[in-house]
């Protein structure tokens, strides 16, 4: 059966091609798997029993690393984006930041799960209302309001101004979290001393590895939350110029 003319003509005669996510992403996201089953295999399999507390203690190697994205890199990057737009008014601050607050929401909730069940069998109580446990919750609610506010607001320089203040404001906990058991009495272990990490050498390797395999997830996930938020502020911007014309 030959095709009209009417109907060749509806076939574009150039298209262009679709490039789809960058190559090196899709590389990023498949290494990170792959060291994140590395990971699992590591905790749960290769590195010893602890002697006293027993195979529970397998949890501390997703507990640490949850606990230190947060604090570290996840809301801090929330408290730099903050700075930065409120001095350069760029939106692009915003969307980086925000994306950074959703991971760091996601590993505090890990943290925060990972913790009581590490302690149950250990102290004999899932939450003791321990300093360390008490300011990570507190900063819990701070950015899960943090993401409410946005949910709230319509996207503009008045929304990303608000949520800065927050972001920058909410970030004064974190240090509080950090020094917590050295401020107040608290039963929570201290992993570094003056003396340095008393813990078997093959832990230690175990537990800098699963942060440097944590730390590539962030990147991984912050990049792809960074090109969503971009593409749909790009979406946004589009569907209210239709409404206008």
């Amino acid at each position: 059966m030959s095709v009209g003319s009417s109907e060749m003509q509806t076939l574009p005669s150039n298209p262009e091609p679709d490039r789809g996510r960058p190559l090196w992403l899709d590389i990023l996201g498949i290494a990170t798997v792959i060291l994140v089953l590395v990971d699992l295999f590591g905790a749960l399999l290769w590195v010893p029993r602890e002697v006293q507390m027993g195979d529970v203690q397998r949890i501390f190697y997703f507990h640490m690393p949850s606990a230190w994205l947060a604090l570290g890199p996840a809301f801090t990057v929330v408290f730099i984006c903050g700075i930065l737009y409120l001095w350069k008014k760029e939106l692009l601050y915003d969307r980086i930041a925000v994306a950074s607050a959703e991971i760091g929401v996601v590993f505090t909730t890990i943290t925060l799960v990972t913790g009581p069940l590490w302690a149950k069998p250990i102290w004999g109580a899932y939450w003791t209302w321990d300093p360390r446990l008490t300011t990570t919750l507190v900063l819990w609610f701070i950015y899960v309001a943090y993401l409410m506010v946005r949910s709230s607001f319509p996207e503009g320089h008045r929304r990303a101004r608000l949520l800065a203040v927050v972001g920058i404001v909410g970030w004064v906990d974190v240090p509080i979290v950090f020094m917590s058991i050295r401020w107040w009495r608290t039963i929570h272990p201290t992993l570094v001393s003056a003396q340095g990490m008393d813990m078997d050498p093959s832990m230690q390797a175990m537990l800098v590895f699963s942060l440097g395999v944590f730390t590539m997830l962030y990147v991984y996930l912050m990049v792809v939350r960074v090109g969503q938020e971009t593409v749909a502020s790009r979406l946004g911007r589009i569907s209210q110029q239709i409404h206008i014309r």
